[in-house]
């Protein structure tokens, strides 16, 4: 019956748009029709990946197949916006594809020698209480490394970590995607807020109090989400001391205008927390453990990944450092364009690659050492480099098609007005109840575009002109806006994808996305409700 659905999915797909395009062409006056087609391509990877099980890469492929249809035939999409749409999109995709394949090559490497269940057993050293081991390594460890470098690195960390620990793989890789996701905004070294800020030129104390408060209970959510997830939910008492710890702490850092490690000494907090909660709850950490307690295997781990951290860290927070590599930027400049319908997208510089902050370049370069230096360990057999390679090759390839195919609908989609639409849409239908869904407008962004940061780009000076319309705070609905899309990040396919890499299970992204999308819409709309009321007072 799955097979069936799965085949079936597709077909059904088409002749949908097929009619839906009709319909529209029958009735143009009728807006519901052309909102309808705007969001046709996100639903149908949402029921191809979600639904039918479909791997993110075909699912991708498919919805980019039907975002250039109703673009080229409903929205005016012409050569030109192609052209440029995909230019952009490439530049785009270069962001993750350049933590992706360094990351799972690091990965391989630590893992052909046993690194990665090493550091598992470790941990257990630590926190011998293994359900706040589990929720330990989804939740604060995650959070501690985007606050280091995002990218969907937490991810494609934890993921083998907690496969490692005996946690199913789909699990394994929901649970770090749910429970690192509140941490995005701050996170990454306090990038996507000072991005967000400038798009809103809304000063950063201003914004900084209703994005602690709207996080910090996105944190609240996450964490208990996590531990339901990795069917730990008996800790909630020890999630609710931890995520007063991380969300107190975040509010302080923020508003003393410490962006930059906001998340990194929150998440760090938060780990040392869970460890002394596990030591106060009667289990010593010496208890479970078994082995050597610093084997080679673990400090090529550790060597590994606390290497990455440390240069990472060095880059982007050490001010001599950071102002000497900020300053070499690869960054493209493309022209305006206008579609058919006359959409008109603005001339304008992409994205800027700086890449000797971006983490990306940090794990390529522990992954070649570490290779060198465990072969001369003689710790890798001869052989390896090869095996390492395809297994690099194997899990990256696949999920570097998904990406490219999801960043190339978005980029279609926001140079055709199709995004655009969409958010007004939505705004318009809210009213004054709009802070309820701002999240979910957030969340659809980053969803959409595979990122928290595009999705406030996209989305955020639009609620924040809407917000002033309807006599809200215009700092809460932002801040509301920035949450949705850092839980955006628990079914970003690019994310997803990453994850299922790391623990063999390419092609399941489909699978994670039905763990995780329920929570995501869940944890969305009780921020929301909590944004409802901020707004008012």
């Amino acid at each position: 019956m799955t097979s069936r659905i799965r085949d079936m999915a597709l077909p059904v797909l088409v002749v949908l748009l097929a009619a839906l395009l009709l319909i529209s062409r029958a009735a143009p006056d009728v807006a519901i029709w052309r909102y309808a087609l705007a969001a046709y391509p996100i639903l149908a990877v949402l029921v191809l990946m979600a639904g039918a099980g479909w791997a993110g890469h075909r699912a991708g492929i498919a919805g980019l197949g039907f975002g250039l249809a109703v673009a080229f035939l409903a929205f005016g999409l012409n050569g030109d916006v192609l052209l440029i749409s995909q230019a952009k999109g490439l530049f785009l995709s270069w962001y993750v594809l350049v933590i992706l394949w360094p990351a799972l090559l690091l990965f391989n490497v630590v893992n052909r020698v046993g690194g990665i269940q090493a550091m598992a057993a470790g941990l257990q050293r630590l926190i011998a209480d293994r359900g706040l081991l589990l929720i330990g390594l989804a939740w604060p460890f995650a959070a501690t490394l985007e606050g280091l470098a995002g990218f969907g690195l937490p991810v494609a960390i934890v993921a083998p970590m907690l496969a490692g620990l005996g946690v199913p793989a789909v699990i394994a890789v929901a649970a770090p995607a749910i429970g690192h996701s509140w941490a995005v905004t701050f996170g990454n070294m306090g990038v996507v807020f000072q991005v967000l800020t400038g798009v809103v030129k809304m000063d950063g104390a201003v914004l900084a109090p209703p994005a602690a408060i709207l996080l910090g209970v996105a944190g609240l959510l996450c964490g208990l989400a996590a531990a339901h997830v990795l069917g730990q939910f008996r800790y909630w008492w020890a999630v609710l001391i931890i995520a007063a710890v991380m969300g107190g702490l975040q509010y302080v850092l923020a508003n003393s205008g410490l962006n930059s490690l906001t998340i990194v000494l929150a998440g760090a907090a938060g780990v040392v927390t869970m460890i002394l909660i596990s030591r106060r709850n009667g289990k010593r950490p010496e208890a479970d453990g078994n082995g050597p307690a610093f084997s080679p295997a673990l400090l090529a781990g550790i060597g590994a990944y606390g290497g990455l951290a440390l240069l990472v860290a060095i880059a982007n927070i050490v001010p001599p450092v950071y102002e000497t590599f900020r300053h070499i930027v690869i960054q493209g400049t493309f022209p305006a364009v206008t579609s058919a319908d006359g959409f008109v997208t603005a001339a304008g510089t992409g994205p800027a690659f700086r890449p000797l902050t971006h983490p990306g370049t940090y794990a390529l370069l522990v992954a070649i050492v570490g290779f060198f230096v465990l072969r001369r360990a003689r710790l890798l057999p001869e052989g390896s480099g090869r095996a390492i390679a395809q297994g690099t090759v194997r899990a990256a390839g696949p999920a570097s098609v998904g990406v490219l195919a999801m960043v190339g609908l978005s980029a279609i989609m926001d140079h055709t007005g199709m995004s655009l639409l969409l958010g007004e849409a939505l705004s318009a239908a809210m009213g004054g109840a709009l802070p309820v869904i701002s999240p979910v407008i957030g969340m659809l962004g980053a969803f959409a575009t595979g990122s928290n940061q595009n999705s406030n780009v996209l989305f955020a000076p639009l609620q924040m002109s809407a917000a002033i319309a309807l006599s809200l705070s215009p700092a809460v609905v932002v801040a509301a806006q920035t949450t949705g899309g850092a839980l955006g990040a628990m079914i970003a396919p690019a994310k997803l994808i990453i994850g299922c890499s790391t623990v063999g299970a390419t092609g399941q992204e489909g699978v994670v996305l039905r763990r995780t999308l329920p929570y995501g819409l869940l944890l969305a709309l009780t921020v929301g409700v909590v944004a409802l009321f901020m707004s008012r007072m």
